[in-house]
């Protein structure tokens, strides 16, 4: 009787086994999926918020890429007018630019566009238009008296080729691959009318890899443009724009190419590194200040304080006390970026910072400054400007206008201030 039960004790032990086997192999599964899935959930919540959906409105009373925060990537574009431009000619461009500029800053591809894809991803792009005085006197206007090159100062070192120009263009976007497409895309469209004269191309540190508003560093280590003015100050809008003639709405900018000699820089121990800038690196606080309090960074530098010898703290050597100005409107809004080309022979870098910024009138805002840091800035001991443009940046426009609608207005007979 015992035999005749033990095959099938057998068979059963050995199903028993397999199944029990699938079933733990199932649970295992079941509880590798829950893994998979928590831990997924986890990086979703932990990941960075993504950027590149975000869009800065084209159209407006002032042109965008001014008074917002500076995405990480920029490129400024010279252009030369061809030699048979004329007002209708230049008001075409300025259309055709103005429509696909409109396009692309909202994510949109451009007017024949044959690489849509790429126009997808805004991340903050912003396109912004200046013209030089050929432009305005082209259109029949009043050119402002600041609208030339800037005086000759004795540490430039300026490479014609890297200056002046007719038309001016910035992009800025926080995805560089944006940022190159929609320049690709607008010079198409420039290429009947004018030609390259220069580029630079600048960076700032990434997005999200600082809170936002924190100020940028230079390629020197400091913090750069701590002082700027805000759009929330009393006299912001007398600082930056011009407030009649065709210009009403726009401004000016500056654009130096600066080299910065890190090479010899790196020679330069820490201390002698802050005396001539006259600020901590640690956290860009006036050397009156503390260096650890990042909220430092903000304090108002004490040009009097001395040190027990009789020193001045704060020496009148350095940039911040040259900078410094006892006329409260002159002030500039600076927003500038880092560049870094390719480094040739025995350099180790050829590298340094795109100036730019942007002022009411060039004349009376940003040459005296400027003056100042050229007789005794310690900094010019590294540093040389090798280019340099003042253009005229255009009002903004409506939706159904361009921008430079102002400039060509056949009905604008008043220009910007003299």
């Amino acid at each position: 009787m015992a035999p005749s039960n033990t095959p099938i004790r057998r068979g059963t032990s050995r199903r028993q086994l397999l199944v029990g086997g699938g079933a733990a192999g199932l649970g295992a599964v079941a509880a590798l999926g829950i893994h998979q899935l928590v831990s997924t959930a986890e990086a979703v919540a932990t990941q960075p918020e993504l950027n590149g959906a975000g869009t800065v409105p084209f159209y407006g009373e002032h042109q965008a890429g001014i008074t917002i925060a500076a995405p990480a990537h920029a490129l400024f574009i010279g252009l030369n007018l061809l030699p048979d431009a004329d007002k209708d000619s230049v008001r075409r461009m300025f259309k055709v630019l103005s429509g696909d500029a409109a396009t692309l800053t909202q994510g949109r591809s451009a007017l024949a566009d044959s690489e849509p894809e790429l126009a997808t991803t805004p991340a903050n792009l912003t396109v912004t238009f200046g013209v030089g005085s050929k432009a305005v006197e082209l259109a029949g206007q009043q050119v402002p008296t600041w609208l030339k090159p800037l005086p000759k100062f004795s540490i430039d070192k300026l490479d014609e080729d890297l200056s002046g120009g007719d038309v001016f263009i910035q992009i800025c976007s926080d995805d560089p691959v944006t940022l190159s497409h929609a320049a690709r895309m607008l010079l198409k469209d420039a290429r009947s009318f004018a030609t390259i004269k220069w580029s630079h191309r600048g960076f700032r540190q990434a997005y999200g890899s600082h809170a936002s508003g924190t100020t940028m560093r230079n390629l020197f280590g400091q913090v750069d443009g701590t002082s700027n003015p805000q759009p929330s100050d009393p006299n912001f809008d007398s600082l930056i724009w011009e407030p009649q003639g065709w210009l009403r709405g726009g401004t000016s900018v500056v654009v130096r190419k600066i080299q910065m000699n890190l090479d010899t820089w790196d020679e330069l121990d820490r201390h002698g590194r802050e005396q001539s800038v006259g600020r901590y690196l640690s956290n860009g606080a006036p050397l009156t200040s503390s260096p650890e309090a990042p909220e430092a960074e903000f304090d108002a530098p004490d040009f009097d304080a001395t040190t027990a010898g009789g020193l001045k703290i704060i020496p009148e050597f350095s940039h911040v006390a040259r900078s410094r100005s006892s006329d409260p409107g002159e002030r500039i809004l600076r927003r500038g970026y880092n560049y870094d080309d390719a480094a040739t022979g025995s350099q180790i870098s050829d590298a340094g910072l795109i100036f730019v910024s942007f002022q009411a009138d060039v004349d009376r805002q940003y040459v005296p400054i400027q003056r100042r840091l050229d007789e005794l800035d310690l900094l010019n001991q590294w540093t040389a400007p090798v280019g340099s443009a003042v253009f005229a940046i255009l009002p903004g426009c409506q939706e159904g206008g361009f921008v430079g609608e102002t400039l060509f207005a056949e009905d604008s007979t008043s220009g910007a201030t003299p």
